[in-house]
């Protein structure tokens, strides 16, 4: 188990920090973004290789809008019309994502500079002050996010204090890909949850629960990611593809694994959050080079562990509201292992 770090680039005058945390697996942390930079797990030969998409150079980060390895917030996901109330009072939030507000909006904290700390040998707090007002947000929410190694496990927590009544959910937006396809349509998937929730033209929730039984969105058992993806369904054809909600049932741990058969890789997630977006990179057009090439369309999966998209304007779903006093305290395990 070790941390060494190193500068990476600067951003207005302020310098960037790659931190590397290194044990069974090897995974490098920016403090620009709260990003994972990447994470090398061995296949079943042993060979340690990338699993994340990402670039070379923090450039990459700065230039790229698929928002790659990001700590995501004040609010992952989307908000119908830009727009929720809030003990009475309306907040009007920047849209920009069609008429939807997404990922915090124009500078959400994947796009700040956070401070860093090194807590021990195993684990990096990275922490940031967001004002009041911040994207049209209420509350100086004070936002810490520990990554820790140990064997074969990245943890990370996620911890939020607020001064004024908000609304919190923090999410990581890594691009996995466990193998050298060009494509993530090979690997198997295996999500827990027996209802996810539908979307209409604009990606945001109906509000309604709907069973994934006798549908393709139906993870229960390991299924090929590409088997069904370009199935006659409506919801496939609004995301062009799985960009949708899992409710885990939250039974045991993990809630998620995916696999890919010609490494033998595989990555199981655990988590406190009532959800998961599965999306399978349907807006990556192939105009990036990253590590690895090119990142083309569906070269990567994400699995966004959240509170439920729009959850502000459906009190149905569960809470994201955070209040003063109140501690924002969530969890996410990601483990690597493999098959023979």
């Amino acid at each position: 188990m070790s941390i060494s770090y190193k500068q990476w680039g600067t951003i207005d005058g302020e310098p960037i920090y790659l931190y590397t945390l290194s044990d069974k697996i090897i995974v490098n942390i920016c403090n620009y973004g709260g990003t994972i930079v990447g994470i090398q797990a061995p296949d079943r030969a042993g060979k340690l290789d990338d699993v994340v998409l990402g670039f070379e150079s923090l450039e990459g980060y700065l230039g790229s809008k698929f928002y790659h390895g990001a700590t995501i917030g004040r609010y992952a996901n989307r908000i119908g019309g830009g727009r929720f109330t809030l003990d009475e009072v309306e907040y009007d939030l920047p849209r920009n994502d069609g008429l939807n507000h997404l990922h915090g909006g124009f500078k959400g904290f994947d796009k700040r500079v956070w401070s860093a700390e090194i807590v021990d040998d195993v684990s990096i707090r990275l922490h940031l002050l967001s004002p009041d007002g911040e994207e049209a947000y209420p509350g100086e929410l004070e936002v810490s996010v520990v990554f820790t190694v140990i064997g074969d496990r990245l943890e990370v927590d996620y911890f939020a204090l607020t001064d004024k009544t908000t609304v919190v959910n923090l999410t990581n937006h890594a691009y996995f890909n466990l193998g050298n396809s060009e494509t993530i349509l090979g690997h198997d998937l295996w999500i827990d949850s027996d209802y996810y929730t539908p979307v209409n033209n604009g990606l945001i929730p109906t509000g309604v629960l709907e069973p994934v039984e006798g549908s393709p969105f139906d993870f229960r058992d390991k299924t090929r990611i590409g088997s069904r993806i370009n199935a006659d369904n409506s919801q496939l054809v609004l995301g062009n593809g799985y960009d949708h909600n899992y409710v885990l049932n939250q039974v045991s741990n993990p809630q998620i694994a995916i696999t890919d058969p010609a490494s033998g890789r595989v990555l199981e997630v655990s988590t406190t959050m009532p959800g998961v977006q599965f999306y399978t990179g349907n807006f990556l057009d192939g105009k990036e080079n990253g590590r690895k090439g090119v990142i083309g369309f569906r070269s990567g999966l994400c699995l966004e562990t959240q509170f439920y998209p729009d959850s502000p304007n459906k009190p149905e779903f569960p809470s994201p509201i955070l209040r003063p006093g109140e501690r924002y305290i969530e969890k996410t395990v990601y483990r690597f292992t493999v098959v023979s």
